[in-house]
């Protein structure tokens, strides 16, 4: 039986998203578990295949229907976003453009349903403001474009998941956000796709914003108590395995061990940071609300290595079986 249909955007196209997309496409073991399509430059495939030393065909289509899905062929919906030639390593307004052109058209063909999930190489967040879109990244670009008013980040890696309360804005201006309601949304969206996943009763670990949980007030100005428990009470009245809030030092340790199936991270570098110590090539982001499913490598578009053939393709491989799989299950 065919496996699903991922649209794979090329990411900002002067960084390492087109070199790792055709490492990962000359996988065989991608082709047998899902059809890729590539939305980006056919071109600048051409150009990435040339630097890593691959010498796939590249087949130009206006539809994913017209796929081959073949190993040694590289389907992609030709944008035609930047000139041969085209910069590597660099923040360039035109590689922003290109990078929203990617993920706009992949949008579109997941609402249509013509593809089955998006994964997403990196782009460029300056890049992509240079160009006008005023988006912190991929996460919240996806949620304006098929109009979600709410989304997390989750991220997964070997032993560990991890969902975000609040992601790319500063530190006091995340702990201003963080509110009951918004906690109970994370845990039950993070929870919703464990499920999804197979799991009766996911283990959930809920962290403290300040060291040692607050320490019974000696910390911090009881945002646990106010911001924390409530939520974690709501949760466990529903009957849902729930434990928190808890010290994030310890807490992480003990997910990865294996006490928790997924951890709530109240700020970026909090969730962020465990996850990325494990491996960047290990790591996969998953975003959690929307109306699609869409994975993403979770590394930067890498400028000091782009052009150099250099690139680790295991995270997009990955990115990749999570969506099948995502895609499958749904």
């Amino acid at each position: 039986m065919p496996g699903p249909v991922i649209a794979i955007t090329m990411g900002d196209p002067s960084g390492v998203g087109p070199e790792i997309v055709v490492k990962a496409l000359a996988h065989p073991d991608v082709y047998e578990m899902c059809r890729p399509v590539v939305i980006g430059d056919a071109v600048r495939l051409q150009e990435a295949a040339a630097i890593v030393g691959a010498s796939p065909t590249i087949n130009t289509i206006e539809t994913p229907a017209e796929a081959r899905d073949t190993l040694g062929t590289i389907d992609c919906i030709d944008l035609k976003a930047v000139p041969p030639g085209h910069p590597f390593g660099q923040m360039l307004a035109a590689s922003g453009e290109a990078a929203y052109r990617y993920i706009a058209k992949a949008a579109e063909l997941c609402r249509t349903g013509e593809t089955d999930a998006i994964c997403t190489a990196p782009l460029n967040k300056e890049a992509l403001h240079a160009a006008g879109h005023k988006f912190p990244g991929h996460t919240e670009l996806l949620a304006h474009l098929t109009g979600t008013p709410e989304v997390s980040m989750m991220l997964v890696g070997p032993r560990l998941r991890v969902i975000h309360v609040t992601t790319h804005i500063g530190l006091v201006d995340a702990v201003a956000k963080i509110e009951p309601g918004l906690v109970e949304r994370t845990i039950s969206r993070g929870r919703a796709t464990l499920v999804a996943a197979g799991m009766t009763q996911p283990r959930i670990g809920v962290c403290a914003i300040n060291p040692h949980a607050g320490e019974n007030g000696l910390f911090g100005h009881g945002e646990e108590e106010a911001k924390i428990v409530p939520a974690v009470k709501a949760c466990r009245d529903r009957g849902w395995s729930v434990e928190g809030p808890l010290p994030g030092d310890t807490l992480f340790f003990r997910a990865y061990r294996g006490d928790f199936d997924l951890v709530i991270a109240m700020y970026h570098d909090q969730g962020h940071i465990p996850i990325k110590v494990m491996g960047l090539e290990a790591g996969v982001n998953i975003t959690v609300g929307l109306p699609v499913i869409r994975t993403s490598v979770d590394h930067g578009t890498a400028f000091d290595i782009a052009g150099r053939g250099i690139a680790d393709e295991g995270s997009m491989i990955e990115a990749l079986r999570q969506a099948a799989e995502l895609a499958v299950r749904r």
